[in-house]
C-alpha cells in the first residue's frame, strides 16, 4: 500500500432538520491508504452512512475538506463531481438501486456506455459471470432474488474498475447464506482489481474480515481496530 486514497480533515456535515440545523458528523480526521479495507461501524445513527456519502461526493462536505485520489471533492462543481465518481468510484447500496425496465446486462453495461467504454457489454457480461451470474444476464431484477439483485449491483460497480470502491450495508437485505457469498465476492472483487474498499456494516464477520475497523458514535470517530478482531455493535 503506497499513499493514501481518501483523506479527509475536519470533515463536517450539517443538515437542515425541521427544528433547524442537524450535526451529522462533527470534524472527523481520517486517512484510507491506497489498497486497504476499512471497515466503519457503530450504532444507527452514528454517522456511518454519512461518512461513506462524504467519501463517494454523494454528500457535500459543510466544513473541513475531502479529498480523494488526491483531488478536493469539495471544491468540484456537481457535474465534476459525478465524472470524477464514474471514472473512479464503484457505490454499493443496502437497497439495489437495479432499474426494472432493464436486464441485468442493461444494469451493468449501460452506465459504462455513458462513460464511454467501447467494450460495454462484453465486459458487463465479464463481471456478471464473475459474480455468478452468467446464465441471468438476460433476466429482469424482478426475476432475481435479492442476493442475484446484490450480485448485479456488485457487478455494476465493479465494471468501470474503479480505485474504490464504497458499500453500505451491502449484506443488511439479505439472508445468511447470500449475505456470506456477497461477502466473498465484494473481497474478491477488491482482490482482482486492486481496489480500495470502504464499507459500512452491522456484521461482526464482515467487519472480521477488514484491515482495520474505525467505530463512529455520535457524529464521531471514538475508536479503531487494526486486522479487526472487533465486533460490529
Amino acid at each position: 500500500m503506497d499513499g493514501s486514497v481518501l483523506e479527509l480533515k475536519g470533515a463536517k456535515l450539517t443538515l437542515a432538520g425541521n427544528a433547524g440545523p442537524v450535526e451529522i458528523l462533527k470534524g472527523l480526521d481520517l486517512t484510507v491508504a491506497r489498497g486497504e479495507t476499512l471497515g466503519l461501524i457503530g450504532p444507527s445513527g452514528s454517522g456511518k452512512s454519512s461518512l461513506l456519502m462524504l467519501m463517494g461526493g454523494l454528500e457535500r462536505a459543510t466544513g473541513g475538506s475531502v479529498r480523494a485520489l488526491g483531488q478536493d471533492m469539495t471544491a468540484m462543481d456537481e457535474d465534476a463531481l459525478a465524472r470524477f465518481r464514474r471514472q473512479n468510484m464503484g457505490v454499493v447500496f443496502q437497497s439495489f438501486h437495479l432499474i426494472p425496465t432493464m436486464t441485468a446486462l442493461e444494469n451493468v453495461a449501460v452506465p459504462l456506455e455513458l462513460a464511454g467504454v467501447p467494450d460495454a457489454f462484453a465486459r458487463a457480461e465479464a463481471e456478471l459471470k464473475a459474480v455468478g451470474l452468467g446464465a441471468r444476464i438476460d433476466h429482469y431484477p424482478k426475476q432475481m432474488s435479492g442476493g442475484e439483485q446484490q450480485r448485479v449491483a456488485l457487478a455494476r460497480a465493479a465494471a468501470p474498475r474503479p480505485a474504490i470502491l464504497l458499500a453500505d450495508e451491502p449484506t443488511g437485505n439479505l439472508d445468511g447464506v447470500n449475505g456470506q457469498a456477497i461477502m466473498d465476492l465484494l473481497f474478491g472483487l477488491r482482490d482482482r482489481h486492486g481496489a480500495t474498499l470502504v464499507l459500512v456494516t452491522h456484521a461482526p464477520e464482515l467487519a472480521a474480515r477488514c484491515d482495520r475497523v474505525v467505530r463512529l458514535a455520535d457524529g464521531r470517530i471514538v475508536g479503531e481496530d487494526r486486522a479487526a478482531k472487533a465486533a460490529a455493535e
